[in-house]
């Protein structure tokens, strides 16, 4: 039996994982950002979201890995693999201090909501850098930068800009092969969703 939040894709067998990234909007059952997750393949979630996308990590057959300073959070996560009998690897740790993931062992990392507030993305974006494996995705949704824009905030104001995600992507030796705008909020989309590639070793 399939096992709910996991998909087949039909005629080439592969098996997609139904997660996440942000209420309203399609998953990667429908987006495919982050391919194939079965035969143990390390999927990182930055940050537990509201979805536990690790549950689904776990659930398509990846080696999933949650990472979140909120001991909080990682606790309901552990419940969640509980009852869910899937194992996630869990870590009580800064978004931006991943060293307890081996460098060049992950085939994708993914940050559903849980970036906004990142102080030093830079640091952060080199971490994920070195834990993902040449040529895998990161990929990153976050609220869109222009559901923040009111008459008394400016774009760029109240978050970072679309320009600003590219840039720091890039300085970090990142390149961006699919972008979405997704969802609504009023005359703008709600979500911003990336997948960034590792460039480089």
């Amino acid at each position: 039996m399939i096992p709910t939040h996991v998909v087949h894709t039909g005629h080439t067998g592969r098996v997609v994982a139904d997660i996440s990234y942000g209420a309203g909007i399609p998953g990667d059952a429908e987006l495919r950002l982050c391919g194939d997750l079965s035969g143990g393949k390390r999927a990182l979630e930055l940050g537990v979201s509201d979805w536990f996308n690790s549950i689904a990590f776990a659930r398509a057959g990846a080696k999933a890995i949650a990472v979140d300073p909120d001991a909080a959070k990682i606790s309901e996560m552990r419940r969640r693999a509980d009852d869910a009998e899937v194992t996630v690897q869990c870590h009580v740790a800064d978004l931006a201090d991943l060293g307890e993931i081996t460098s060049g062992t992950c085939q994708v990392v993914v940050a559903a909501h849980t970036l906004a507030d990142v102080d030093d993305l830079g640091r952060l974006l080199r971490q994920v850098h070195r834990v993902l494996e040449p040529s895998m995705p990161f990929v990153i949704s976050l609220d869109h930068p222009f559901s923040t824009v009111t008459d008394t905030t400016p774009y760029g104001t109240g978050a970072r800009t679309v320009a600003s995600w590219f840039t720091a992507l890039s300085r970090a030796n990142f390149r961006v092969d699919q972008v979405h705008e997704l969802g609504a909020s009023g005359n703008a989309p709600s979500t911003l969703l990336l997948r960034a590639r590792k460039e480089g070793s």
